[in-house]
């Protein structure tokens, strides 16, 4: 999901880097103290993987990621808001300015209205006393000092041009906040009750306690990317008084607007405000200031919640309690060092940009979907499932988030699941989107279908003893399969019209759901791919009917043998229920396309039939059948010439995941010497180690695992068990599943430095010439499966050469597909 924003040039990843700065955060001894570490951990015993996190990569460029304060897949993530195009809260950009600190953001999402940012806190200086302070956002707007932003897996923090410096550290719900004010300044602070970063307040409360020195604010706000008459509720609790080392001086109530309301209350404790019905931003929060006696900095426990005040306050008493900033940071620090842990790589002789690379995507596929478990509102109140929001969104996820999850932390993915299942028990479809507690939009299809398959074709066997009911699972499957949902727009699929016409018509009449009716073309493709979710499934519980029922290959009905663009013939177009095609040129929407005006996401007018995405490029998304394809476009020779020019016009868009298997696609016409050199190509050309290093938003750490697959050679066929394998850019690395008890280690034999550029020098070694795992010739070079790999442990070898053309074929069989019998049988 991309904002409704282009995404700019990409930078390079390069085997040196200026650290002059050119923008004015973060601070350049960040990238130094990164660079130090990993050349010190060569010599290590004990290394600490955190070390190697550079939290600020996808901070510009619409990378929309949060560099805060957060534990792994925590639901308090402390950063500060910025003006401007902000999502997650915190931008790179030095010309924007401070709005405040909170604790509630999301990573990495298209939401380009912003999401969470609620319960902002700001410091002040205020020389003229507590009637002066500026409380509204406009007015104690603030630029940052440069260079001094800094982050680390558990910290952030970042020095206001007035000199106060704020810092951060959290646990799962909760956290402490710490703030430097210059010497002798007497330490003020506006508390927001009403402003999020979209500016979705409908009402709330407010209360002080100035002797327990304690402040509660909850109420409800709007979804960043559902449906604008849905709505939330948050709940904070702030303890002001650092168990006993701090005293409360002045303090009371604020409400303000940008026309000239500033009213402020000294003394007073309480707010009870509804939401302004008439509209316009009316802002409202506490106003409060320390002792001259209390200590400088000043700390501030914080605690979140989306049930109550009071279950805040208990998440900042259970998780924080009495403990010191430090403490609670290094605690984050070994949670992150748990994770992060779970790939273990030969620093000493891997590439230093490489590691930093591989550790901070490491680190963004952990910071969400946001563990919520114990805070579920609405219908997941009291939930005894796990619950987890921000699942933005399945169609981001489904093809290489959880596939990289499932290589090492199934109990991880577990919960997910489990969380899905509940979905389905709660509001009888998988969840596509929720987002702030909030059903979302759905993009493609019920993708969530293809995660929850995906992680029973791998771990059927543990399913119960890791909380996943199989039949259940299978249940909401078919549910998803064959229920229309009255509003596809939140939930489900337009499943009614889909069954009757073996496509998603366009223009069709449609009198038992509600939808937006655009991305027929594409949501055909990927209904066809969900269904083939659920066909594995079937297989693997023994439902014989169903599984030929699902082996759906709908995608061969909207494909137009008639269209030609750049001397190529056939490609994917929307269609009539009278089954005429409603011809598009096959370049809308593409990076090509010279109408920036036309609309190619969620607008009704999007007439294109594809969703953030060209025909160009979603004619090649068929995963489960992709020898079907070749034979529609022509053959082999055919498909890689058309691939050929698919990346060499422009056609590729890396900043979507429509584009995500393209590179490897090679690998299905016999020739995966050209996807080592395509991929190679895509992580030079997109990613960095720098703010701008992603080429567009993360995507809930879409984008990062893309990049990690990529890294360590491999590329996952979701909803399946079957690796593609590539040239990695590491000479050996060990992934570690502790929830099975194996460890699975992959040597690179010939590896070569020299081969890790944009384009791989002639006589480099860099190419496949031979699979073996555990000793063993798999008899291909393109693929091996999970239960024969990682599901065992042991040792995978790939022995690579400098003769591209010797190896470019499989030696072996080709990836599955259906229409060659591929998939036959579940393991």
């Amino acid at each position: 999901m991309v904002a409704l924003i282009a995404s700019f040039a990409f930078l390079l990843l390069s085997s040196s880097l200026n650290f002059g700065s050119v923008l004015a955060q973060p601070t350049p001894a960040q990238q130094k103290r990164i660079t130090k570490a990993i050349k010190n951990a060569a010599n290590n015993q004990t290394v600490d993987w955190t070390q190697f996190v550079n939290p600020f990569i996808g901070t510009d460029n619409f990378g929309d990621v949060c560099p805060g304060a957060s534990v792994p897949f925590g639901m308090a993530k402390f950063t500060i808001d910025m003006t401007g195009y902000a999502p997650a809260g915190y931008v790179v950009d030095p010309t924007q300015q401070v709005r405040g600190l909170s604790p509630l953001h999301d990573s990495g999402t298209g939401s380009s209205l912003g999401s969470y940012g609620n319960f902002e806190i700001m410091p002040l200086l205020c020389p003229g006393g507590f009637n002066t302070c500026t409380t509204n956002v406009n007015a104690r707007l603030i630029f940052r000092k440069n260079n001094t932003d800094d982050a680390s897996p558990g910290y952030f923090t970042s020095t206001l041009s007035n000199d106060i410096k704020l810092e951060a550290t959290s646990t799962r719900r909760a956290g402490l906040e710490r703030f430097t004010f210059p010497s002798g300044q007497k330490q003020y602070f506006v508390l927001d009750l009403a402003n999020d970063l979209p500016q979705s307040f409908m009402g709330g409360e407010m209360n002080i306690d100035p002797t327990a020195g304690r402040i509660t604010l909850g109420g409800f706000w709007g979804s960043s990317f559902g449906p604008g008459s849905f709505k939330y509720q948050a709940f904070a609790c702030y303890d002001l008084l650092d168990n006993g080392n701090q005293k409360l001086d002045e303090f009371g109530v604020w409400t303000a607007d940008n026309f000239g309301l500033d009213a402020k209350g000294l003394g007073q404790t309480h707010l009870n405000l509804s939401v302004n019905l008439i509209g316009g931003v009316y802002q409202s929060g506490a106003l409060f200031s320390f002792e001259n006696s209390s200590p400088n900095p000043a700390t501030i426990r914080v605690g979140v919640s989306f049930v109550s005040t009071d279950q805040a306050c208990a998440n900042a008493e259970s998780e924080v309690g009495t403990a010191s900033f430090e403490e609670i940071q290094q605690r984050s620090v070994d949670l992150w060092n748990q994770k992060l842990g779970k790939i273990e790589i030969d620093v000493g002789s891997t590439d230093a940009n490489v590691t930093e690379l591989l550790y901070s995507s490491m680190y963004r596929a952990n910071l969400t979907p946001n563990n919520a478990t114990g805070e579920g509102q609405g219908k997941f109140a009291n939930t005894t499932s796990p619950y987890f929001d921000s699942l933005y969104c399945s169609w981001d996820t489904f093809r290489t988030f959880y596939p990289w999850m499932s290589l090492h932390s199934p109990s991880d993915f577990a919960e997910i699941v489990e969380n899905y299942i509940d979905g389905w028990r709660k509001n009888g479809w998988i969840p596509e989107c929720r987002a702030n507690n909030l059903p979302g939009w759905t993009q493609g299809g019920s993708n969530g279908v293809n995660i929850l398959a995906d992680f029973a074709v791998k771990y059927h066997n543990e399913a119960a003893a890791l909380g996943v009911d199989l039949d259940e699972l299978y249940e909401a499957l078919i549910t998803d399969g064959q229920v229309n949902p009255p509003e596809w727009n939140i939930q489900g699929r337009q499943i009614n019209v889909y069954k009757e016409f073996g496509f998603v018509p366009f223009a069709v009449l449609d009198t038992m759901s509600t939808g937006r009716q655009t991305r027929e073309g594409s949501r055909t493709l990927e209904y066809a791919f969900n269904d083939f979710g659920i066909r594995q499934v079937a297989q693997l519980l023994g439902k014989t009917d169903d599984e030929a029922y699902y082996a759906n290959r709908a995608y061969r009905n909207i494909w137009d043998p008639s269209v030609k663009s750049d001397g190529f013939k056939g490609f994917m177009q929307k269609r009539f229920s009278n089954g005429t095609f409603s011809f598009q040129d096959p370049i809308n929407c593409s990076p090509l396309d010279k109408n920036d005006t036309r609309s190619c996401s969620l607008q009704d007018n999007n007439i294109n039939g594809f969703y953030e995405s060209s025909s160009w490029e979603y004619s090649f998304f068929a995963p489960h059948d992709t020898a079907e394809l070749i034979n529609l476009m022509g053959g082999q020779t055919t498909f890689a010439s058309r691939l050929d020019h698919f990346f060499s016009k422009g056609y590729f868009a890396p900043g979507n995941e429509p584009s995500f298997q393209t590179p490897i696609e090679y690998h299905y016409a016999g020739q995966p010497a050209k996807s080592v050199d395509a991929v190679r190509a895509v992580v030079y050309q997109n990613f960095a180690i720098e703010p701008a290093g992603l080429p567009g938003n993360d995507d809930q750490a879409a984008m990062a695992t893309w990049l990690i697959f990529h890294l360590i050679g491999l590329y996952p066929i979701p909803s399946t068990t079957q690796f593609l394998v590539l040239s990695p850019f590491l000479p050996n690395y060990t992934i570690h599943n502790s929830d099975l008890g194996v460890s699975t280690s992959v040597n690179v034999v010939g590896f070569d430095k020299k081969s890790l550029k944009e384009t791989i020098p002639n006589n480099t070694s860099a190419y496949v010439q031979q699979v073996l795992i555990n000793g063993t010739d798999i008899g291909t070079r393109c693929h091996f499966d999970f239960y024969d790999s990682f599901r065992l442990g042991g040792n995978i070898t790939i022995v690579l050469t400098s003769d591209m053309d010797s190896v470019n074929d499989c030696a072996g069989s080709l990836p599955d597909s259906l229409s060659t019998g591929g998939w036959a049988k579940a393991r």
